[in-house]
């Protein structure tokens, strides 16, 4: 994540520039190019009318909203908010898992 803040009076431009260095490990640097490649684009914001909204950007407003009646459950009833919480992460890892193993 990026940030910066402009305490003067002057208008400024700033420019961030991601930028892939080589690594000791070859492995470690296949990771970061596929973290960077994949999971930003996927995670893209758009800065223009032409620029197209990543995946994960899109899905975010159901995440969030879901997130919100999580947290009304838990406020209400925290037995049920943890057995929910815990019975969708197990459901989410034997989708990931199961087929990787089967």
């Amino acid at each position: 994540m990026h940030w910066a803040e402009n305490k003067s009076e002057q208008t400024r431009i700033i420019l961030f520039c991601d930028i892939e260095r080589p690594m000791k490990w070859r492995w470690a640097q296949a990771v970061n190019h596929w973290v960077g490649t994949t999971l930003m684009s996927a995670a893209s914001s758009p800065n223009s009318d032409r620029d197209r909204t990543g995946a994960l950007n899109r899905i975010f407003k159901y995440v969030h909203a879901l997130r919100d009646k999580g947290q009304n459950l838990k406020k209400r009833n925290r037995k049920a908010y943890y057995t929910m919480k815990y019975s969708v992460i197990t459901l989410i890892f034997a989708a990931v898992i199961v087929p990787s193993v089967v």
